[in-house]
């Protein structure tokens, strides 16, 4: 059995991890402290599981303290993205195996001292991205071993984040580069790791566009250019198109989402930290729009974009190959779709020869039903029987960061960025050593 601390209480913390370990992993796993910088957090813990309550408690500024009282094997960093290099290097210093939510860092400078951390260290770092998980995508990866579309050539990968889901991204701290690094970094890292990972290719170079359309103090949706405002108390949010679709009363309870509570005694269960911050601030500083172009260091090229306020939820992929064409689509949360949404398929299309259409089995649990299974490979170990990798380590993490990076840069910069200019060491090499 091993002894795990959590350093960052959040509310993906809790549905991830920590109910996880009390309910599913007991016999494996021993929760024996949490941190994080709000006290409040642990009582909001201990409402939803209570078996938490007598879990020992500590401030962020106590680390090496809870390590010392508790002795934990693991420590798992779920916390604010920017929060997350401190605790995994002294994790690493430590000697002490790391589990990380993604993003692994806010920058690739930082992305790169964990690696170098890392090698120094007995410990190991594990980034949790869980898209690789999904039944979905593990079929994909097989159908790509199987050498069914032959050589990649390209991938086109297309992600949509609804009007609910995209907006509580600039109501909550992410709406700060200096917190987040930007939602090419907070959120589509997901996307460029999962690419690499199908692929087995690293970044080379990107070419990016980026901008803010619907967000922020200049939006064509803002009803009055004021800051500082709040949902919860706005005096003029019946005017506001974001907040009328989904706080009426007939909507409220009828919203699902794998990232937002929508209980609001949760919300409101924090110290200063109010997640229904105004969507139009002027302080908001990151993009909510992407188009990019990526060259992988076998020869592929990635065509990705994403936007935060569109219709429905979902992504189209398409992946090319000298002996055909593998194609799907998602419609992520149906609840949330004005319209009869399709049920998802894999289309393989030979160069020459007839279609096929997979239908794949789901499964429950978040994030297409990834979540359930990369909680088995965390607390029971890999899966031995599998015949390829899919738990993702630093340098996984670090090359996704730094895409992301690379994106923003070539945004803001108008001309493309050398990844190996962002991360100045070869982190395959560095881990094949």
């Amino acid at each position: 059995m091993k002894r795990y601390v959590v350093c960052g209480v959040s509310n993906r913390a809790i549905s991830m991890f920590i109910a996880p370990m009390i309910y599913r992993f007991a016999v494996h796993c021993q929760l024996v402290g949490l941190l994080d910088i709000d006290a409040k957090r642990f009582d909001v813990c201990a409402e939803r599981i209570p078996e938490t309550k007598a879990i020992p408690t500590y401030e962020n500024h106590q680390f090496e303290f809870m390590v010392q009282e508790e002795k934990p094997d693991v420590v798992i960093v779920s916390g604010r993205d920017d929060t997350h290099v401190e605790y995994i290097l002294e994790a690493l210093s430590l000697n002490l195996d790391v589990i990380v939510e993604k993003p692994l860092a806010t920058t690739a400078e930082d992305s790169e001292r964990i690696v170098k951390a890392e090698q120094q260290s007995k410990g190991k770092v594990i980034v949790t991205f869980n898209y690789r998980y999904s039944p979905y995508h593990l079929k994909i990866k097989e159908l790509l071993l199987e050498g069914k579309i032959g050589k990649i050539t390209s991938v086109d990968l297309n992600w949509y984040i609804d009007t609910f889901h995209g907006s509580s991204y600039f109501q909550r701290w992410n709406r700060l580069r200096e917190r987040s690094g930007g939602l090419s970094i907070h959120k589509s890292s997901h996307h460029f790791d999962l690419v690499s990972w199908w692929l087995d290719q690293r970044p080379l170079q990107v070419f990016a566009y980026g901008d803010r359309f619907y967000y922020g103090d200049n939006s064509e949706y803002n009803p009055a250019k004021e800051d500082g405002r709040f949902c919860g108390t706005c005096q003029v949010r019946q005017r506001c198109t974001y907040y009328t679709r989904w706080n009426s009363r007939s909507n409220s309870q009828e919203v699902q989402d794998d990232h937002i509570s929508m209980n609001k005694r949760s919300r409101d269960g924090y110290s200063n930290y109010r997640p229904d911050q105004c969507i139009y601030d002027s302080e908001i500083n990151i993009e909510d729009a992407y188009t990019a172009t990526v060259k992988y260091d076998r020869g592929a090229i990635l065509s990705y974009s994403i936007n935060f306020s569109l219709p429905y939820e979902g992504y189209r992929l398409a992946i090319n190959g000298t002996k055909g064409r593998i194609e799907t689509m998602e419609y992520h949360a149906p609840s949330r779709v004005p319209f009869p949404t399709p049920r998802q398929t894999i289309d393989y299309f030979p160069l020459f020869g007839a279609k096929e259409t997979i239908h794949v089995v789901e499964r429950e649990g978040g994030h297409g039903g990834g979540d359930p299974v990369i909680q088995e490979d965390l607390f029971l170990g890999e899966d031995p029987h599998r015949p390829y990798d899919v738990l993702s380590g630093s340098e996984d993490g670090a090359y996704a960061v730094a895409t992301g990076e690379a994106v923003w840069k070539s945004a803001t910069l108008n001309q493309p960025i050398n990844v190996d200019d962002i991360l100045t060491i070869n982190l395959r090499d560095v881990h094949q050593k």
